[in-house]
Parts: structure tokens; C-alpha cells; sequence
């Protein structure tokens, strides 16, 4: 079994473990590559200007991340053409069908490119060219392999003129025409081979050798072989989604014994059954189990105290019953009360949030779905969803609120923080004071919120602009308190604000506190924002190709639930996808 991820850049072990792996096949597989050469993967990736192409790697590796087989491309966009300089299999018993997976893997990603077509070099099938028969042997294979698909060699050019004067094997100009129905022409044909020759071999090439072959490119369009080896027609371009094209989704199996049904209380499963019925029909999906996590993870974030008094109280709670607070420590907060039923005020900050019998163990398995959804960004998806109930993001270090207990996205952001800086942005209607008062002296963990002003909206009495962070973390922290009534355009203006300072402060990772009560008629919420606008807004936080967890937070308008859910993922997707 294998699975095809792209692998941007070296930052996290299982993409450095990537880069290893595939340097090795490439010292394995191709033994006149240079030291320096091999060495310049990682470069690649991240330096697209040096190196005059946009370097984009796959690998297909198994679930314990041994690299199967890998594909190189080139992008250049300023010529609008993909170049595959490697596509290679570790050559083993069970390497059957890798090769095809990544070859169709790079075709879609070369459509999705809008680019002319794929070119790539392969050594040639002729005697003459190629003296001997082993390696002859192999060079036709390949072809064969490639021809399948329809590539096959630009014919009436010396481009397999020898680098040097009797050199042996010079290598054929393969072009891919993926499905399109036009070939290039003469004049951005002549400029991609010169880019090819001068971005990729630069002063190997001997004086006058790029031009006399750019030169020979005469045929307007170009001309190509006719097939030897496949009598089929050309296999056409599947859509082919890696890993890291999927959404992870980790759904949290045990919100549903959370059912509140004192009148008024929105907070109620058929939210999440809303949610998913609109989200399947996007086809990017792909739903995995929650794992639990240690107690210790919620304790980094939650006041121990606080912790053990949520699940003490809640284990002595009747069945069926639920304790609201009726009094809260003005005066005296030093000095709890000894009931666990009247210390609820001492914890919580509202009237309307209870506890019951069944609210720890839900919120805890909403702690361990944002755990997980964080930990699978670590295993090459860039999108992961914990979608949860109850929310978290009004829960601070030591009390709770708001519907919510534990702050999940605040958890996961600072578990995902021991592999570098963190920013969450809350798109909920509300303030995310919770995660704010976690955050606010820590420079390690941006924190951005977008909520109605805290004049007319809960929590009241946190979410101002001036609240900027302490310490180490200010400027930090970053509120964007807006009107009471508020449109879709409006919100995008205040979102690009904070999405700039996002690019600024320059993240390894991305939370998203997502809510849906920014929707029109949502109950709780004021702003007029359709599905349309979500779907924008998902556009534009894609745009940043952050690694993204996006954590459900409010949203209470079920009618809208799903169709603004499925709008702002197919934003959210093609905005990190869509280059």
C-alpha cells in the first residue's frame, strides 16, 4: 500500500525524513548526478527564485512514511510549461503501479497548472544513439511507459546533440500534451528549450551549444514521433487527489450526549448533522478517528484546578440535571465556595452555560478531535476539520462559558506550537476571549479575532481594539471589534487586514476558531454575510497555503449550516490548491 503527498519544504520531520529518503534513491538510481546537485532539493523547494523554477515534489510513501518512489517537476510560469526532471521507484518487489500513480499525479497537477504540456528528457531508443544494449533496453521501456500516455519525442530538432563531441545516450525532448488539442508553436516552443537548457544545465553547455539547438526548433508547430511501443490511444488526464489535497475530518463522536433541552439553549447536536450533510457533497473529505490524549495536554492550557473541578462536578451531577451559576465572586475570589454546585459561578463567567453529567466527557472528546486533527497536519494533510460540540473558544485558562469548557483550538494551537509559531484566527460572530486570555503574554501564539463589538455582543466585556497582548506577547494579540449590522464586503475588508498581519507575522501554522453565526438570521449573531461570502472568506485564508486546522466553533442558524459550510471548504480548498 502507498499514498501520493506533495511535500512542500523541509520544516516538519516527516517531510525532512522525505527529502533523506529521496536523495538517497536519486544517489541509487541516477549515478552521474553531482553531490551538489542532490543536495539542492530542499533549495529547490524553497527558493524558487534562485533556481528560476517553482519546484514541486511527490512522493508516494506507506503508512510509516518509507518513500516508495518520488516525481520532480519544474513549473515555470512566466512560460506557462511543466518540466519532469525526475520520476523515479525504489526499486523493490512491491513497487507495482507507483510509477503510473505519480506520472498521473503530475499530469493533473500540470492541468490544474493551465500549463502547454509536460516536457521531460529521456534517453533515446535508437542504436545509434545509444550503444549499449542493456541500457538500451531500459531507455525503450521508459518510452514505452511514457507512451502510454501519449508522450512521445519532438522530432526534426538536434537536440540530442551530445553535450560533448562521441558522447553516448544524448537524451530526447519528450513532450506531454496532456489532452490538449493544439501543439506549441515555433516561438514559445524555441523559448521553453532555452529555458530548459539554461535553467537546468547553465554552463555545463559548451559556447554556441544552447542556441545552434534552440535554433533547430524549426517546425511551426512542433512536430512529434509517431508511436513504436502502445497502439491504444493516449490515457487521458485523471483527477488525482494526494493526501494533502484531502480535508481531514475528525468528528467528535461524543457530543451528542451533550443535548441540552432547556428552551433556548442553540447549542444542540443537529448542528453538526447540518454541517456534514453539506460538507460530503464536496467530495474532499476524508474522515479519521480521534485518538485520546493524555489529561497533561489541557492542563498546558486550562488552570489544573479548573480542570479537576469541571470533572469532579460533573461526575456528581444527577442524571438528567444540570447546574447553572446563581452567584458569582465579586468579592472574596480567593475563597470558593466548598459545594461543587455553588462553586460553578466561581468558574464560570454567564448564566446559561450548565453543567451536567455528560459535559466534561463531551468536552474532552472535543480536546482529543482538535489533538488529533492537529497531530494528522504532522502526517502531510494541509487541511484538517475537528468538527465539535461543545465549542471551546470562550473557555479561558481557568473558567468556562459560552457554551463551552475547554478551549480546543487553544490546546491544539499550543501543542502544534512546540514545532514553531502559531496563528489562530477567530472568524467567529463572537469574541474569543478564552483564547486571547491564554495567549496574551506569549509571543509563540498570535491571536486575531473578528467579532462584533463587545458594546452589544458576548462576552461584553473583553474583545476591544486596544487589547494588544502583555510582555513577551505584545502585539500579539489583535482584536478587530466591528458594527452591529455588517455585510459580506465589509467583513472581507477587516479579514484582509488580519490575514496581512498573519503573512507578517509569518506562522509555520494556521487555526482557524471557525463559527457560522456571521450568517444572515443566525440567532445569535447580527451581520448578513450568505454563502457566497463564505465561500470567499475560505479563498482568501487558503491563499496564505498555511498548514490550516480549522476548529468548529458557533454557528446556530441550522437551515444555513450546511450550505455555509460547504461554501467556505470549497473556498478553503481552492485557495490552498489552486495556484
Amino acid at each position: 500500500m502507498f499514498r501520493i503527498r506533495r511535500v512542500y519544504d523541509n520544516t516538519l520531520p516527516i517531510d525532512r525524513d522525505a527529502h533523506i529518503q529521496v536523495q538517497e534513491i536519486l544517489r541509487q538510481q541516477f549515478s552521474g548526478l553531482s553531490v551538489k546537485e542532490i543536495d539542492s532539493l530542499p533549495g529547490k523547494l524553497l527558493n524558487p527564485f534562485k533556481y528560476q523554477f517553482r519546484t514541486i515534489l511527490f512522493v508516494a510513501d506507506d503508512q510509516r512514511h518509507r518513500v516508495k518512489g518520488f516525481a520532480l517537476v519544474n513549473y515555470a510560469p512566466d512560460l506557462n510549461f511543466s518540466y519532469l526532471d525526475f520520476l523515479s521507484v525504489q526499486p523493490t518487489r512491491n513497487a507495482g503501479g507507483i510509477g503510473g500513480a505519480l506520472y498521473e499525479k503530475v499530469r493533473d497537477e500540470a492541468k490544474n497548472l493551465k500549463v502547454c504540456g509536460i516536457f521531460m528528457e529521456c534517453l533515446p531508443d535508437d542504436p545509434a544513439l545509444c550503444r549499449d544494449k542493456e541500457t538500451l533496453k531500459q531507455n525503450k521501456a521508459r518510452l514505452r511507459f511514457y507512451e502510454r500516455y501519449g508522450a512521445v519525442p519532438i522530432i526534426n530538432t538536434a537536440y540530442e546533440t551530445p553535450l560533448k563531441q562521441g558522447g553516448d545516450c544524448p537524451p530526447y525532448l519528450v513532450y506531454d500534451r496532456i489532452g490538449q488539442k493544439t501543439l506549441p508553436a515555433q516561438k514559445s516552443t524555441r523559448a521553453i528549450v532555452h529555458a530548459i537548457l539554461t535553467r537546468k544545465y547553465g554552463k555545463d553547455c559548451p559556447t554556441g551549444y544552447i542556441d545552434m539547438v534552440v535554433e533547430s526548433f524549426n517546425d511551426d508547430p512542433i512536430q512529434l514521433r509517431a508511436k513504436r511501443y502502445v497502439k491504444q490511444e493516449a490515457a487521458e488526464v485523471k483527477t488525482v487527489l494526494s493526501m494533502e489535497q484531502h480535508i481531514a475530518l475528525v468528528i467528535n463522536d461524543k457530543h451528542d450526549i451533550h443535548h441540552v433541552h432547556e428552551r433556548g439553549y442553540v447549542e444542540a447536536p443537529v448542528r453538526i448533522r447540518s454541517i456534514m450533510k453539506g460538507i460530503e457533497q464536496t467530495g474532499f473529505f476524508e474522515q479519521k478517528p480521534a485518538h485520546q490524549f493524555q489529561e497533561r495536554y489541557i492542563k498546558q492550557v486550562h488552570d489544573a484546578k479548573f480542570v479537576d473541578y469541571l470533572k469532579r462536578v460533573c461526575t456528581h451531577v444527577e442524571p438528567g440535571t444540570s447546574v447553572y451559576p446563581y452567584v458569582f465572586p465579586i468579592r472574596n475570589a480567593t475563597r470558593p465556595p466548598k459545594e461543587l454546585p455553588v462553586r460553578a459561578g466561581y468558574y464560570c463567567i454567564d448564566t446559561f452555560t450548565p453543567l451536567n453529567r455528560n459535559a466534561y466527557i463531551a468536552a474532552r472528546g472535543a480536546v482529543d478531535c482538535a489533538l488529533t486533527a492537529a497531530s494528522l497536519l504532522f502526517e502531510g494533510y494541509r487541511i484538517t476539520y475537528a468538527l465539535v460540540r461543545p465549542p471551546g473558544h470562550h473557555a479561558e485558562s481557568k473558567v468556562f462559558g459560552g457554551f463551552c469548557y475547554f478551549n480546543s483550538n487553544a490546546i491544539a494551537a499550543n501543542y502544534l506550537s512546540r514545532h514553531g509559531k502559531v496563528a489562530v484566527l477567530d472568524i467567529d460572530y463572537h469574541h474569543g476571549n478564552g483564547t486571547q486570555d491564554i495567549f496574551y503574554e506569549r509571543a509563540d501564539v498570535m491571536t486575531l479575532s473578528i467579532h462584533g463589538h463587545p458594546s452589544f455582543a458576548y462576552p461584553y466585556f473583553v474583545g476591544f481594539a486596544d487589547e494588544k497582548g502583555e510582555g513577551p506577547g505584545y502585539k500579539c494579540n489583535r482584536n478587530y471589534p466591528m458594527p452591529e449590522h455588517l455585510d459580506g464586503a465589509g467583513y472581507r475588508q477587516v479579514l484582509n487586514r488580519a490575514l496581512k498581519r498573519i503573512q507578517t507575522y509569518g506562522p509555520r501554522f494556521l487555526v482557524i476558531a471557525l463559527g457560522f453565526d456571521p450568517a444572515k438570521n443566525d440567532p445569535t449573531g447580527t451581520w448578513n454575510l450568505e454563502a457566497n461570502d463564505f465561500y470567499q472568506n475560505g479563498l482568501l485564508i487558503g491563499r496564505l497555503h498555511l498548514p490550516t486546522l480549522i476548529v468548529q466553533e458557533g454557528g446556530y442558524r441550522t437551515k444555513s449550516l450546511g450550505t455555509n459550510a460547504r461554501n467556505f471548504f470549497t473556498g478553503l480548498w481552492e485557495g490552498m490548491h489552486r495556484e
